[in-house]
């Protein structure tokens, strides 16, 4: 029991990434607050943690979107309001968007980039960070990409977000790291969660592709020559989350199968 007593947040909370993490947080003690768009999936994530985990009192669920700035605080506050704090804030929410070659990306989907990556870790952290920093304590823990590392075609904007999401990381670490707070960065490889199920065939014609040809190559180009799984990416944030972690701050770390060795 890691965590037990622990309050995490956790944006894009109901599916892939985000509830595997929700998961190992509360086979661990925790409770979390799960933050999403769809209404109808956020009650029947929460009923199923309930029952298969946590018993009635230790998950909640708040709608939003979190390219709203006003959603992504009303979040924050509500589970400090249910929880009485927050002490494990994960900005999980995030994607590629609209993969196009830089000289056809428009403006508003660069825009869409910056907002559903960074400016909502931005929002999140900020609303979330004063209340670590009354009690001495606290973890952030930022789901960025192997595109926070290095590009790839028709990735500019997702890249120059996630890159964006590790500077964040790197220069808060330094900001509070003497008061007790840790904030590290998580860069996953290849996951095929159902977001990259909807998305990836779209994304394989963008990059002149078809979908399974896409998911092999990004397999080869890792070490493990197979994508990564949610539980290997949960274990990592488990770790970061735990007083385990209380060492490790401004931390880019690498679940990519070797993609980026660095």
């Amino acid at each position: 029991m890691k965590l037990e007593g622990k309050v995490a947040a956790i944006t894009g909370g109901t599916a892939g990434l985000g509830r595997g993490i929700a998961e190992a947080f509360l086979a661990e003690g925790a409770k979390v607050a799960l933050f999403a768009r769809n209404p109808e999936k956020g009650a029947r994530v929460i009923e199923e943690m309930r029952v298969n985990r946590s018993g009635p009192d230790r998950a909640m669920f708040v709608a939003g979107d979190v390219m709203n700035q006003s959603d992504v605080e009303s979040f924050i506050d509500q589970a400090i309001e249910q929880f009485g704090t927050i002490d494990i804030l994960v900005n999980n929410a995030g994607g590629a968007g609209d993969l196009q070659p830089l000289v056809n990306l428009s403006d508003e989907a660069f825009d869409e980039a910056m907002k559903w990556n960074v400016y909502s870790t931005f929002w999140a952290t900020r609303r979330a960070l004063p209340t670590m920093l009354e009690k001495g304590d606290g973890r952030i823990i930022n789901i960025s990409s192997m595109e926070g590392k290095h590009g790839k075609p028709v990735f500019t904007a997702y890249t120059a977000a996630k890159h964006a999401v590790n500077g964040i990381t790197k220069s808060l670490a330094r900001e509070v790291g003497a008061q007790g707070v840790t904030v590290n960065s998580i860069c996953p490889g290849l996951v095929v969660t159902d977001i990259i199920k909807n998305n990836g065939p779209a994304t394989a014609k963008a990059m002149g592709m078809e979908f399974d040809a896409m998911i092999d190559m990004f397999a080869q180009e890792s070490a493990i020559k197979r994508p990564n799984t949610v539980e290997e990416i949960a274990a990592v944030a488990l770790l970061l989350a735990s007083k385990e972690g209380a060492g490790i701050t401004g931390a880019q770390i690498s679940v990519d199968g070797g993609t980026a060795q660095y």
